[in-house]
């Protein structure tokens, strides 16, 4: 089985920046003979609204998808099935950290940014029990990180090539029980059937955690496409405080849904596109560049784009 997909967060509408990488996702997945499926990332119910209007958007735009739409927090299961089989083979630990703690211990001399600085890691058992209790007095348990047997992995990125990157001991599950992105992701991509994994390219630094974690998993390691961001007049990414940026919005600035696809198809130089089928059918003459493409919202004056 061989599948692409595209797996928003419901936290609110889709953007012109989420609806562009959609639509290139599905279309590299249909171009090349795949199943596509759409996968709604709500494990974090704090931010979780409502997905209709994902759905409905993505629908409108002619994005089609196979199967069932896949829902993340009706599959807790596997997640813990997934980290039983991981402590099995040893490669995971319980961290006993505070954001504070990682923080401070990340600032020190040489310690690579953002990665954890290892510090339970070797606790012996003795000190992990008193901790396990201190944590437990306080209505709490240890989260649980990886254990990683290869400090750096590397993958296959279909517009940079080869891409190398650390491991890191990544979060498993929070303390608070709550399972965490780059393990689900995982998870569903192997259960799913999914070799190609085409998203924004913020997520580029995450690939080869990801690709490890499918290895140590016994899954198909996937070929991965990182869409450059969509960027505001500002320069910064695309955000709802530049204007009109979801398809709602645009349709009350003037602009039909096929002026949309028209907009997106030329951001990757095809012109005279105005419907997902024509823009799977001239796909291939795509210009796939490393570039941010720059969107200037209707309201804002009207609607320009330009690739950088």
């Amino acid at each position: 089985m061989n599948a692409g997909r595209y797996a928003p967060s419901p936290t609110g509408d889709l953007h012109l920046g989420n609806l562009r990488t959609a639509l290139i996702a599905w279309a590299y997945a249909r171009s090349t003979g795949r199943d596509f499926y759409l996968r709604l990332e709500d494990l974090d119910r704090q931010r979780f609204r409502d997905p209709q209007s994902q759905i409905d958007d993505l629908e409108e735009l002619g994005i089609n998808w196979d199967g069932d739409i896949v829902v993340q927090s009706e599959r807790l299961d596997r997640y813990q099935s997934a980290i039983d089989a991981l402590q099995e083979h040893d490669l995971v630990f319980e961290c006993f950290c505070s954001r504070r703690d990682i923080r401070e211990a990340a600032s020190a001399a040489h310690a690579p940014p953002g990665h954890y600085p290892g510090t339970c890691l070797q606790l012996s058992e003795r000190e992990a029990r008193r901790r396990r209790a201190e944590l437990a007095d306080r209505g709490l348990r240890p989260a649980l990180r990886l254990r990683p047997t290869a400090e750096n992995w590397t993958v296959t990125d279909m517009g940079r090539g080869r891409f190398t990157g650390p491991t890191d001991s990544a979060v498993l599950q929070r303390g608070d029980g709550a399972f965490a992105y780059n393990l689900a992701v995982v998870v569903d991509d192997i259960a799913m059937g999914v070799d190609q994994v085409v998203r924004a390219d913020d997520l580029l630094a995450s690939s080869p955690l990801q690709a490890y974690l499918t290895h140590e998993l016994g899954g198909i390691e996937p070929v991965y496409g990182h869409v450059p961001l969509v960027l505001g007049p500002t320069g910064r990414r695309l955000a709802k405080r530049d204007g009109a940026v979801t398809l709602s919005e645009l349709h009350e600035a003037g602009l039909s849904t096929a002026d949309v696809v028209q907009m997106l198809a030329e951001s990757l130089g095809l012109g005279g596109v105005r419907s997902t089928a024509g823009f799977l059918e001239n796909f291939a003459q795509a210009r796939l560049t490393g570039n941010p493409w720059t969107f200037t919202p209707p309201n804002t004056r009207p609607a320009t784009v330009s690739q950088e």
